[in-house]
C-alpha cells in the first residue's frame, strides 16, 4: 500500500510539474514573479519575500492556480519559511496542493495539503531558483497558504506570523523578510513604550521603524517585563492597538534614533491671520518646532507648493521624521508629504527610499493632534531638510522634528604604497655584502595588545613597590613607640606583662643607683618588701653595691636622649623617663616639734637622720645590711615586736652599720610615723 500510495504522489507531482512548465510562455520577470488566478498578497525582492493564496487568512477559492518563480542571487540557495499551510485535505493532496520545484534540476518537494504538512517550518533547498504552484479544485473549507522566503545567508529566517510569545529567551535576533506589513495580524504598543508580546514580531518591527517593509532585515530585540497600558500609534503606515498588561513586552534596539535639534525654521510663506475679533496670529516658521505650544506653523492660504525647511547647523544621519497637526483648538494638519535634502542649501534631493525609482510620498496625520512618526531606511545624510505638504485638511499646518544622530566620520584608509629602500654606496675596495642585521618583527595588528600587557605589567610593580615601601614604613614608625611603652610609668607598676618587651628583656644599664623594687625571689631581701607599706621611690647606694636598674637618668656617654614631647597634652609618666640624683646635701624641712637630744635611745624600727631631721617613714634595710641567712626586722609576715637589741644613732646623725646592731625576728612593730598639724 505505501509502495503504491508513492508511486500515486510521484506521478502526481510530476503532472505539476509538467504543468508549471507549460506555463513558462506566460512571462516572467528575471528576479521573480508570478502569474495565476489564485495569487494573494505577493512581494518578491532578490533576497527576501512573502507570499500567499488569494483571499488569505480567508478561503481561498475554487478551481484556482498560481505560482511563484523565486530566484537568489548567484551563488547563494533559497531558505523558505511556511508560514501557514491549510489545504484541503485528500488523497494524495489531490483536490488542493502546494508543491515545490526546481525545473532545471528536476527535484521537487510536495505536495502538501492540511493532511500531508512539511516536515520542518524551514525548508533548507540547494538552488538558487524555486518555482512554487498552488493549484486547487473544488473544495469546503481551507485558509491557503502563506510563505516566505530569503536566502542561504540569513539562516535565521522566520515567518510573518511569528510572535513575540514564541521565544523564552531575553535577547532574540531575527531575520524578517520583505512583505511583512500586510499580513494579517495585530500589534499593541508604540516605539518609545514597546510591544506587547502577543504582537506579530515582525510587523511590529516595521511599525517601530527598525526594518522597512519592501526590504525586510535583521531584527534584534529584548524581551523586558510587561507594563500595564500600551498606547496605540500611528507609524510608518500602520496603525498599532490600545493593549492591557502583560507579562512581557517587546523593546527593538536602535543605534541611531535621539532626537535632534533644529537650528533654524524656514518657509516659503506663512500666514498671518486676524480673526473675527481683530487679534493678528502670526502663523510663522518658528512655531513648526514639535514642542512649541500653542498654534503652529501654516503656509498662506493662497499658496500652492509651500514648504517647510529645518536647518540643523551641520550634517546629520537622520533615520526619520515626526509630524503633527497645529493644535487642539485648530483642526489643520497635513495628510501626505515629500521629504528633499542637501547638503548646502542650494541643491535639494527628493528622498525615494529603497526603490530608488519614484519620490516617495509619506502618509502624514489624520487629526491635528497626534503625533505620526515615518522612518527614512536608508537615512539621510543632510544638513538641510525641506518638507513639502501634498495634501491636507483645511490649512497647511505642520509642526515637525527629526530623529537621528551625529554623522560618524570615517577616513578613508590611505593606499598602501611599498617603501623603496635608499641605495647605500659600497666602497670598490670592498666587496658588497649584505649581513643581515637580527631584529623583532612586531605585528602591527598585536602592538597595541602587547603594550597593555607591559602597562598592566609596570602599574602591577609599581603598586607592589608602594605597598612594600609603606608597610617598611609604618613598621619603623611603630618601633620606638613600641620601646618607648617597654619601661614602667614612674609610680604606677605594670601589672601584666607585654608581649613587645618585659622588664626582665631590658638590658640593665651602667647606672649603680636602684630602681623599684622587682619581684621578690626567695632569699632575695633587698627585693622583699612589706604588702602593707609600698616601696621608697628612690633609695641611693653606696657604690660598692650590688649594680642594678636605674631610674635615674644614664650618663651621657651612654647615648640617653631625652623623650620628645609633641604637644601640650604629654604629661609626666606619659613616658619613660629618669629623674635626677639628689644632690649630695639633703634638703629636708625642719620639723615644728623640739629635735631630740643627742644620744636618745631610737627604736631599732627608726631610722634617724641629721640632727634635727624628721625620721624616715619608711624602714627598708638597704641591700647588704643583712648578713645571709637572717631575717628582717618584720619577719615574713610583715609585722614585727620590740627589738632585742636597741640601736643608738651616731652623734654624726649617720646609720648604725650593720655590725653595731642586730634585728632579730620578733622585735618591735614597723610604724608609719605622722606628724599632726599645728
Amino acid at each position: 500500500m505505501r509502495a503504491g500510495g508513492g508511486a500515486a504522489r510521484g506521478a502526481l507531482a510530476l503532472a505539476l510539474l509538467r504543468r508549471c512548465l507549460l506555463l513558462g510562455p506566460l512571462g516572467l520577470r528575471p528576479a521573480g514573479g508570478q502569474d495565476g488566478d489564485g495569487c494573494g498578497h505577493t512581494l518578491l525582492t532578490p533576497h527576501s519575500g512573502t507570499l500567499s493564496s488569494k483571499n488569505y487568512p480567508g478561503t481561498y477559492p475554487n478551481h484556482t492556480a498560481c505560482r511563484w518563480r523565486l530566484r537568489a542571487p548567484p551563488g547563494t540557495s533559497l531558505l523558505l519559511a511556511f508560514g501557514d499551510v491549510d489545504l484541503e485535505p485528500s488523497e494524495h493532496c489531490a483536490r488542493s496542493s502546494l508543491l515545490l520545484a526546481d525545473p532545471q534540476a528536476g527535484t521537487a518537494y510536495g505536495p502538501y495539503c492540511r493532511n500531508a504538512g512539511p516536515a520542518a517550518p524551514l525548508l533548507v533547498t540547494n538552488s538558487s531558483t524555486v518555482t512554487v504552484l498552488f493549484n486547487s479544485t473544488s473544495h469546503r473549507s481551507g485558509r491557503g497558504l502563506l510563505l516566505s522566503y530569503a536566502t542561504s545567508q540569513h539562516p535565521d529566517l522566520v515567518s510573518c506570523l511569528v510572535r513575540g510569545t514564541h521565544y523564552t529567551q531575553e535577547h532574540v535576533s531575527v531575520y524578517c523578510p520583505a512583505g511583512c506589513k500586510d499580513i494579517d495580524g495585530d500589534i499593541w504598543g508604540n516605539p518609545s513604550q514597546g510591544y506587547r508580546d502577543t504582537s506579530v514580531l515582525c510587523k511590529a518591527a516595521v511599525h517601530a521603524g527598525v526594518i522597512a517593509d519592501e526590504l525586510g532585515g535583521q531584527v534584534t530585540l529584548s524581551r523586558e517585563k510587561g507594563i500595564t497600558l500600551y498606547e496605540s500609534a500611528f507609524a510608518n503606515g500602520l496603525h498599532s492597538k490600545r493593549g492591557s498588561l502583560s507579562e512581557k513586552r517587546l523593546i527593538f534596539h536602535k543605534a541611531c534614533g535621539d532626537a535632534l535639534e533644529v537650528a533654524a525654521f524656514n518657509a516659503s510663506s506663512w500666514w498671518h491671520e486676524v480673526d473675527a475679533l481683530g487679534q493678528d496670529r502670526a502663523w510663522a516658521a518658528e512655531r513648526a518646532a514639535l514642542g512649541t505650544t500653542g498654534h503652529s506653523w501654516a503656509a498662506e492660504p493662497s499658496s500652492e507648493a509651500a514648504w517647510l525647511e529645518l536647518d540643523l547647523g551641520a550634517r546629520r544621519n537622520i533615520t526619520g521624521i515626526t509630524t503633527k497637526g497645529s493644535s487642539e483648538q485648530y483642526d489643520y494638519y497635513v495628510t501626505s508629504y515629500r521629504v528633499s535634502s542637501s547638503r548646502d542649501g542650494k541643491n535639494w534631493r527628493p528622498y525615494r527610499g529603497s526603490g530608488g525609482q519614484e519620490d516617495k510620498v509619506f502618509e502624514g496625520n489624520s487629526d491635528s493632534h497626534g503625533e505620526v512618526s515615518n522612518a527614512f531606511i536608508p537615512p539621510i545624510v543632510a544638513r538641510y531638510i525641506r518638507v513639502t505638504p501634498q495634501s491636507w485638511h483645511q490649512h497647511m499646518a505642520l509642526k515637525v522634528a527629526l530623529v537621528g544622530c551625529q554623522l560618524a566620520r570615517v577616513r578613508a584608509p590611505r593606499p598602501y604604497v611599498p617603501s623603496v629602500p635608499k641605495e647605500v654606496p659600497v666602497p670598490t675596495s670592498r666587496p658588497a655584502s649584505h649581513t643581515p642585521i637580527p631584529g623583532v618583527a612586531l605585528d602591527p595588528e598585536k602592538a597595541g595588545s602587547t603594550l597593555l600587557v607591559m602597562l598592566l605589567i609596570g602599574g602591577f610593580v609599581l603598586l607592589c613597590s608602594s605597598l612594600l615601601l609603606l608597610a617598611f614604613l609604618c613598621r619603623r614608625k611603630r618601633k620606638p613607640a613600641a620601646e618607648l611603652n617597654c619601661g614602667i610609668t614612674k609610680g604606677y607598676p605594670k601589672l601584666e606583662s607585654s608581649q613587645v618587651c618585659s622588664l626582665q628583656s631590658l638590658p640593665p644599664p651602667g647606672s649603680t643607683l636602684a630602681s623599684f623594687p622587682m619581684a621578690a625571689a626567695p632569699g632575695d631581701l633587698s627585693q622583699t618588701y612589706s604588702p602593707e607599706y609600698a616601696e621608697p621611690d628612690l633609695v641611693q647606694v653606696s657604690p660598692s653595691s650590688q649594680t642594678g636598674p636605674s631610674t635615674f637618668k644614664p650618663l651621657p656617654d651612654e647615648g640617653y636622649t631625652l623623650p620628645l614631647v609633641v604637644s601640650h597634652y604629654d604629661v609626666p609618666g606619659k613616658y619613660h623617663e629618669y629623674a635626677e640624683p639628689l644632690p649630695p646635701e639633703p634638703e629636708y624641712a625642719t620639723p615644728f616639734s623640739e629635735p631630740e637630744p643627742t644620744g636618745t635611745r631610737r627604736s631599732p624600727c627608726d631610722i634617724t637622720g641629721r640632727p634635727g631631721s624628721l625620721p624616715l617613714q619608711y624602714d627598708a634595710p638597704r641591700p647588704g645590711e643583712l648578713p645571709t641567712g637572717e631575717l628582717p626586722p618584720w619577719g615574713l609576715g610583715g609585722a614585727c615586736t620590740t627589738p632585742r637589741a636597741e640601736r643608738t644613732a651616731s652623734p654624726a646623725g649617720d646609720v648604725p652599720s650593720p655590725g653595731s646592731s642586730r634585728f632579730q625576728p620578733g622585735d618591735c612593730p614597723l610604724s608609719h610615723v605622722y606628724h599632726e598639724a599645728l
